[in-house]
């Protein structure tokens, strides 16, 4: 093929401009010759078997010429069906009406006039990817550029160039529904041919341009050989995109109206009142801490109980630490409490003192509400900031003028930690910091505190801090001797607030394999006696009946008479598990069997009723009799002693010891009357007999420490706490003991003391567990499609259990329905509404459910990313049903149990919410690498929704491949792998505790290794298409309204801006990148490129949609595709700059610049984006790769780097979300080094030689450099 002439150079054609004669048909005879002439000349260079590769020699010849070419152009005209004369049509432009007005008009006598347009390559069978149009005066109108001819009146498409005779006929589909920002892609051009005889000349370019205000057409370019993707602009998508994405789009909004409506959590928190105060310590300054002029210290002070101008210590020093963006003064209700509850009671009791409590001095930090979820440095600068504040208070108690202790009382030398959120993961950190002070810290209580995993992994530093920290107190509580452990008298209470945390996920509060259960534990609020609720992420500040429990258990661990200021960590440990947990758990501690006996019970014949062990003890009434009477329940000594258990239940209050109440219970051994002794060795003393011969005296001891609360459950009630302005819920007191707990005692006595009758019910019984344990043992698949269903006989006992193993995720929501009891109309009402108390060990986490009927099943069980200890026993795996049902009516009770579908995709929105920052990231990386693969072969860069439309055909099937084989890899062999029966979980090996963590990989891919949830990797796909599908039509509508607004305001605008100096573009990036190295954080630098490559992409946007419409796509609609495209990258890592950039922006908004924002300043982090959108800024496209020599390894490379991130991004980018920003950084450098080192031009010389190329008929054979060069030597590669 020959070579264009020189005159076709981008700079030869500027001096030469295009010589265009217009050309108009008249009714004379050597107008209509002419027409014909041309199109005989066109026609012999064109065949059917030609290609716009292979183009004959003499069409070659034909379309060269040695000087400046000039077009000859039909404008376009508009016939009049009545007059048949031809006018110039009323939608041109002024410039054309001015050019033709003068021409004579056209008389035409044909009344079905079919305008034909060619193309140069032949056309085929396929009509519908050709180039070739055929349009009739019935198609419907088009846009005001095209040619309208039509005998009836309606307008047509316009001619097409005259270039070849081969024709294919095609109407002109109707527009997609989805706007199409080329539009000037479906409008076809006026017809243009090349003459070389032409005389009259024509506007160059650029005076056309600005007449016409639109481009020119090029000739016959080289088309691809996928017309249908080409002719699509970048709104338009597939059938099958659409419908992935719709489905994607569904699902998402289908879980979050899960999420709003299904398997909610009742509010039942009452609201707290206080009278705070703060005493802020101003000495505590620079000399302190370095900290000083940001973070701040306050004692706080409560209203008409506290001093509120002095700071005056009366007692144990606790300190409260916020979390994210939290207050100093969120400590108030707690603090309230503390203060009101020692002023009224524990003030009025001489004991307390003797034990040692007094009066918590509450200290309080501000940060400032600083973001340290987001941001590891400002963790540790808070974690040391607190280090040196406790020294400071400790201090604060060897001034004799603040401290107002007893004289005698030791100094303390620790402090109690009440952690908030991230507060209690800057408790935990402080003890890895330099200047923590040994021993300082020994009780830290967390609520709602992301321990195990962090709430984003958006930050290096803050993974890199868990990571540390976790592995610090794994590595400490594994240590053989306790003087080898720094945390040995530590102890840690995680409490969660359940489902109604939508800040922070509960499931990450677990501290399970961080802590052995001898030093801590987790728990949820829902189970905390008296609590009974589920709390969101503010309100278990503030909720009363949650702030009354941790105030008592904190009182109860106080010990002033020792230095540490509390209790030993086993007393310490047993005083929490109290106030905490139920007293139901597998190894709760019974106390009262061990206690010494306190009370004689004397009993005679005829006051008391012995049942036997077979027999159940109903009490429907109290105080029947003018006298106390009692009830004993003889021991069994034939049931098993661990297999058997004494079950009790009253809705009446039990008294302890000297109370006079209405119930009391003992265990009670006969007591020996010993010869020689009598003064009284029982501190209380109940006769029975009434003075009676024979009678009997039993050693007793209350049962009254054992008691276990619970929820009343009557047929009135349906949550099971009460509100504000609600009349307070009797509760119900429940026993359970085990037979080797009873070993040593042979009676159980219920003693009624009641005065008056009253209607109260009493339920007594001995049990054996294989009646009222029953175990389901299913598997998860079959569980979800047809459910559970378990049968209780009329013969159950009053409490059963129903365990299945098989539900042990928290990615799971059913739905249970009880059917039953029914008692006869002969009988009596049942005593109570059926009780339900589901739970799971590990972590400890009830619920109950009163009159449950019908309920809501989830639960905070095994979760994503979040590690888990393996179980000894899969019977103590999973879920469990304990169900208080009447034992009185004989009938048996039926519950069904089903998986809600609707309510399980609710459960993914906590679970899942970070794969939005990882997962679209993935698939624009793996979209990308398709645009490049296209573009390196075809010359066009495809639009984002054509290149996603073939790589989910081609590549996204392979990385789904991928994951379900890593999954496959990763998978556990015993699904249920959480939690254990016993605290074995944490295995002794010769003296060595070390947790029984799960093999299975956390940390990638979907967060689980159970193939049981495969299909969440599909649907995460599809949601994350649909995601990304929207966000690119967001960005096309925001690039579309910006381009209009500029034109609003800026009326001119030259196709190509100048172009800025070199040296100009190199000083602004220094610049930049000397600021990231010394101040701003390199977050800043990647938002103000994100905003920078907007304006380039807008910018891009309109330059395609003025510059010269192409079959094959323009070099500006692929530079416009390019940059939209890498916008939509940068889009999509710019969720995990911004908390950075959040952070440091508010630092100085509150002025602390004086303070060293330490982290995020390596320049190397950002110098790949701010090169990259300096380069783009220049209009510079990235040239091909055709050479397969000399491009072969930059093919591969690109491949590579995307498709290494985008396989990254899809298996590990939800816990290292971090990393992304550094792949995409080295892609961004990746392009800016191809650009530069592969000799490419701005897009504005393009351009030029790209019209040159018009003018010397380079289109037409397909050859030539059509992208441009400065040397001119550089060809471009082959375009089908």
């Amino acid at each position: 093929m020959k070579k264009p002439p020189s005159e076709s150079s981008s700079q030869g054609d500027r001096k030469h401009p295009i010589e265009t004669t217009s050309l108009v048909s008249t009714p004379s005879d050597s107008h209509s010759t002419k027409l014909n002439t041309i199109a005989s000349k066109s026609k012999t260079c064109d065949s059917d078997t030609a290609t716009a590769a292979n183009i004959t020699s003499d069409c070659s010849q034909q379309n060269t010429y040695s000087k400046p070419a000039r077009i000859i152009s039909i404008t376009p005209v508009a016939i009049s069906s009545n007059a048949n004369v031809v006018h110039p049509t009323h939608n041109s432009s002024p410039a054309l009406k001015r050019n033709y007005s003068h021409l004579p008009a056209i008389t035409t006598t044909n009344t079905d006039t079919t305008i034909t347009t060619t193309a140069a390559r032949p056309s085929s069978t396929r009509s519908r990817r050709s180039a070739n149009y055929t349009h009739r005066d019935s198609d419907r109108s088009v846009t005001d550029d095209s040619l309208a001819l039509s005998s009836t009146g309606k307008h047509s498409p316009a001619l097409a160039p005259l270039m070849s005779t081969t024709t294919s006929t095609v109407p002109l589909s109707p527009s997609a529904a989805l706007p199409d920002l080329y539009s000037h892609t479906k409008k076809l051009p006026s017809i243009a041919g090349v003459d070389s005889r032409s005389p009259t000349k024509t506007p160059n370019r650029s005076e056309k341009l600005a007449a016409d205000g639109q481009a020119q057409p090029p000739l016959n370019l080289p088309m691809s050989t996928n017309t249908r993707l080409r002719l699509h602009g970048p709104a338009s998508i597939t059938k099958l995109m659409m419908l992935i994405s719709g489905l994607g789009l569904a699902i998402l909004v289908t879980i979050l109206y899960s999420t709003t409506t299904r398997q909610l959590d009742a509010k039942g928190c009452r609201m707290s009142f206080m009278r705070p105060g703060y005493f802020k310590f101003d000495d505590f300054d620079t000399e302190h801490t370095r900290f000083a002029t940001k973070y701040s210290l306050y004692l706080y002070r409560e209203g008409l109980i506290d001093d509120q101008n002095r700071a005056i210590l009366k007692g144990t020093p606790v300190i409260f630490i916020p979390g994210n963006a939290g207050s100093y003064k969120q400590v108030r209700p707690i603090a309230a409490e503390a203060a009101t509850y020692y002023n009224d009671v524990i003030a009025n009791d001489e004991d307390a003192a003797k034990r040692g409590i007094r009066p918590l001095d509450i200290f309080t930090v501000d940060f400032n509400e600083d973001f340290t979820a987001f941001h590891g440095q400002t963790l540790l600068d808070q974690a040391e900031y607190l280090n040196e504040a406790i020294r400071f208070i400790l201090s604060l108690y060897m001034d004799p003028s603040l401290n107002a202790r007893d004289k005698e009382l030791p100094d303390p030398t620790s402090v109690i930690i009440l952690g908030h959120s991230m507060g209690g993961v800057v408790a935990r950190t402080m003890l890895l910091r330099p200047n923590y002070q040994y021993n300082s810290i020994n009780t830290i209580l967390t609520m709602a505190a992301p321990h195990s995993q962090p709430p984003v992994s958006f930050d290096g530093n803050i993974v890199s801090v868990y990571d540390d920290m976790n592995a610090y107190w794994r590595w400490a509580y594994s240590q053989k001797w306790a003087i080898d452990n720094p945390l040995w008298h530590v102890t840690l209470v995680s409490v969660a607030g359940g489902s109604l945390d939508t800040v922070v996920p509960s499931d990450y509060s677990s501290i399970e394999t961080l802590v052995p259960e001898t030093h801590g534990f987790t728990v949820f609020t829902t189970g905390i006696p008296t609590v009974w609720t589920s709390m969101d992420h503010q309100a278990i500040l503030w909720c009363d009946q949650f702030r009354k429990v941790v105030t008592k258990a904190l009182y109860e661990v106080v010990d002033v008479h020792r230095a540490s200021q509390t209790k030993p960590r086993a007393e310490r440990m047993r005083v929490f598990r109290k106030w905490f947990l139920t007293g139901m758990e597998h190894d709760a501690e019974k106390q009262a069997p061990s206690r010494e006996p306190t009370t004689l019970l004397t009993i005679g014949d005829n006051s008391t009723f012995i049942s036997s062990p077979e027999e159940r003890l109903v009490v429907r009434n109290l105080g029947t009799t003018s006298e106390p009477r009692a009830w004993l329940l003889p021991v069994p000594t034939h049931l098993s002693a661990r297999g058997s258990r004494f079950n009790f239940m009253t809705d009446a209050k039990l008294d302890s010891p000297g109370e006079h109440g209405k119930l009391e219970v003992f265990l009670c051994s006969v007591h020996p009357i010993q010869p020689g002794h009598t003064g009284p060795i029982f501190t209380w003393t109940i006769d029975l007999s009434g003075g009676a011969q024979g009678s009997t005296r039993l050693a007793c001891r209350s049962a009254t420490p054992d008691v276990v609360l619970l929820p009343a459950s009557t047929k009135d009630l349906h949550q099971p706490f009460y509100l504000d302005y609600d009349n307070a819920q009797p509760m119900f007191s429940y026993l359970e003991y085990y037979l080797d707990a009873l070993s040593e005692h042979q009676f159980i006595a219920v003693v009624d003391k009641a005065s008056s009758p009253s209607r109260n019910l009493v339920l007594a019984e001995f049990t054996d567990d294989s009646k009222s344990i029953r175990i389901k043992d299913v598997s998860i698949g079959r569980l979800a499609m047809f459910g559970v269903t378990a049968y209780l006989p009329a013969t159950r006992p009053m409490v059963s259990e129903i365990k299945i193993p098989a539900i042990y995720s928290g990615l799971l929501a059913f739905r249970a329905e009880i059917t039953g009891p029914k008692c006869g109309k002969q009988e009596h009402d049942p005593l109570f509404a059926p009780l339900v108390r589901q739970y799971t060990t590990q972590p400890y986490e009830s619920k109950f459910h009163v009159n449950a009927h019908k309920m809501d099943i989830h639960l905070h069980g095994q979760s994503p990313y979040v590690s888990s200890l393996t179980s000894r026993s899969p019977v103590a795996a999973g879920l469990s049903l304990q169900l208080w049902v009447d034992p009185t009516c004989a009938s048996h009770v039926r519950v069904d149990i089903q998986l809600d579908v609707l309510g399980s995709l609710g459960q993914m929105y906590m679970r899942y919410r970070t794969v939005f920052a990882a997962v679209p990231l993935a698939i624009v990386a793996l979209t990308m690498m398709c645009q490049f693969s296209i573009y390196n072969d075809t010359g066009e860069f495809v639009t984002f929704l054509q290149a996603l439309d073939m790589c989910f055909r081609s590549r996204l099937p392979w990385l789904l491949a991928t994951c379900f084989g890593l999954l496959w890899l990763f998978h556990g062999d015993e699904a249920p792998a959480i939690m254990s029966s016993d605290s074995s979980a944490w295995q002794s090996h010769n003296g060595t505790l070390a947790p029984m963590l799960s093999s299975n990989r956390i940390d990638l891919l979907i967060g689980t290794s159970d193939l049981f949830f495969w299909y969440l990797i599909p649907l995460i796909g599809v949601i994350c298409i649909g995601v990304c599908v929207a966000l690119h039509y967001v960005t096309l509508l925001l690039t579309r309204l910006l381009n209009l607004a500029y034109m609003r305001v800026v009326t001119t605008l030259p196709l190509f801006p100048t172009e800025v100096p070199p040296r100009s573009r190199l000083a602004v990036t220094a610049v930049s990148l000397f600021l990231v190295w010394t101040f701003i954080p390199y977050q800043f630098a990647y938002l103000v490129a994100c905003i920078v490559q907007l304006s380039t992409t807008v910018r891009a946007l309109r330059q395609a949609s003025e510059s010269t419409p192409s079959p094959t796509g323009s070099s500006s609609a692929n530079f416009h595709n390019y940059c939209h495209t890498i916008l939509l990258l940068m889009l999509w890592v710019l969720p995990i700059n911004l908390p950075v950039f959040v952070v440091w922006a508010r630092n100085l908004m509150v002025h602390y610049w004086l303070t060293p924002f330490s982290s995020n300043h390596n320049m190397l982090s950002v110098v790949g984006f701010v090169l990259l959108v300096e380069q783009l800024r220049t209009m510079a496209m990235i040239p091909r790769a055709t050479n397969p020599q000399r491009n072969n390894l930059q093919r591969i490379i690109t491949g590579l780097l995307f498709a290494g991130t985008g396989i990254f991004a899809a298996v590990y980018g939800v816990s290292y979300a971090y990393l992304l920003h550094y792949l995409v950084n080295i892609i961004c450098l990746w392009l800016v080094v191809v650009t530069y080192f592969s000799d490419s031009v701005p897009l504005s010389n393009m351009a030029a030689a790209f019209d040159s190329g018009v003018g010397s008929g380079i289109g037409s054979c397909g050859g030539g450099n059509a992208s441009g060069s400065r040397s001119g030597s550089r060809k471009r590669g082959k375009t089908p």
